[in-house]
């Protein structure tokens, strides 16, 4: 069943993961980026719906085709380096598409911790990256603790503020434990990121969880189309009161590893989201640290320590513990069963017009029988 088909935005479908790179390859292509380029943003888009992080995924596609098309990414060149000593290095991003910086950065600084057992690597001059998760999962794959930081257009409204100043600022640390398990946080500083009240929105929901969103005067709304209609974020712990202090603190921290320390556009000098009249500017931070420097046994302990958070007495056995990285495990496996990456309709309405615009063909679906989502 193709998505042309009677609509049910509810429904659920399942689409390859092979079609569906060849559609943002296709999509990519028709916009004016080489594949070089293209082959590392779609398989980040499509590692972001696979682990369940539909907000970065196909749901931002549209915005970095924009991007190429307009002349607002540059597609053309590599990120290099500006400045370098012993463990750490400063890149320029080169205007680049966000996943060829970070790509680059990330095996920069993985690069320097197998030779001095960390490595640290800020990059300006870079764009919206996708999710932190795929640069810290590069770390761990070699065997390393992996961190990755970006800061965003502000969309933040800070404790106490009536206006916005601060991205929503993701923070991501990952290692890895015993056969191919991790502890794998990969959050933004807000309660909730961006593209997750976008994609509550396009399921045709109107109404978000407390400590979500607020409105342009800076005061919390359950609407989404009020968040997204000139509203923002709230940090996270939502308002003064129930811990939004520390939400600001971590948004103000990332932004301290990112725009300040890679001299990148920073706060709210960064230009607004899906704008180009001025280049993104974006800082970015990878950390790559060997754990063979420190204590022994680093995997197998850490393996210890996330069984034991999971065999903690849950307070509703059909909701069990859970360690950071557990639920995209279970969405990835459920993934595998299904032989494909599943979405709700809604969530791929948007890109029967991309296809359309671009003349590309739409990928094709089948409709899962039994809903999973």
């Amino acid at each position: 069943m193709t998505i042309q088909k009677a609509f049910n935005k509810n429904e659920e479908v399942v689409a390859s993961k092979k079609s569906i790179r060849l559609f943002v390859l296709d999509c990519l292509e028709k916009a004016g980026c080489g594949p070089e380029h293209a082959q590392q943003l779609a398989d980040i888009l499509i590692c972001s719906d696979y682990r369940g992080h539909y907000s970065h995924g196909l749901n931002r596609l549209h915005i970095y085709v924009n991007d190429v098309k307009t002349g607002g990414t540059d597609v053309k060149g590599d990120p290099f380096i500006i400045k370098e000593k012993g463990a750490t290095a400063w890149v320029d991003g080169n205007n680049l598409l966000g996943p060829v910086v970070g790509n680059y950065c990330m095996k920069l600084a993985i690069s320097k911790a197998k030779e001095h057992g960390i490595g640290w690597v800020v990059t300006k001059n870079s764009n919206h990256f996708g999710i932190a998760g795929w640069y810290a999962e590069m770390a761990v794959n070699q065997g390393m603790i992996g961190m990755a930081f970006t800061n965003t257009s502000p969309c933040v409204f800070p404790a106490n503020s009536a206006e916005k100043s601060l991205g929503s600022n993701p923070i991501c640390a990952a290692a890895p434990a015993m056969n191919g398990d991790s502890f794998f946080l990969d959050m933004a500083s807000t309660t909730v990121a961006y593209g997750k009240v976008e994609v509550v929105d396009k399921r045709g929901g109107k109404k978000i969880p407390p400590s979500w969103g607020v409105d342009k005067n800076g005061r919390e709304t359950f609407d989404p189309k009020v968040v997204l209609n000139g509203g923002g974020l709230q940090p996270l712990g939502g308002s003064e009161i129930t811990g939004g202090y520390k939400g600001t603190g971590l948004c103000m921290m990332v932004e301290m590893f990112c725009g300040i320390l890679g001299g990148s556009a920073f706060g709210k000098h960064i230009r607004q989201w899906q704008t180009n009249e001025k280049n993104a500017d974006l800082g970015q931070c990878f950390v790559a640290i060997d754990p063979e420097c420190f204590a022994p046994g680093f995997s197998e302990r850490l393996q210890i320590f996330l069984d034991d958070h999971r065999q903690l007495e849950p307070l509703d056995e059909s909701h069990p513990v859970q360690a950071p990285g557990d639920p995209e495990r279970a969405h990835m496996n459920m993934c595998d069963e299904m032989d494909g990456i599943v979405y709700k309709k809604s969530q791929l309405a948007h890109l029967q017009n991309l296809a359309k615009e671009l003349g590309v063909p739409m990928f094709q679906l089948k409709v899962v029988e039994d809903p999973v989502l």
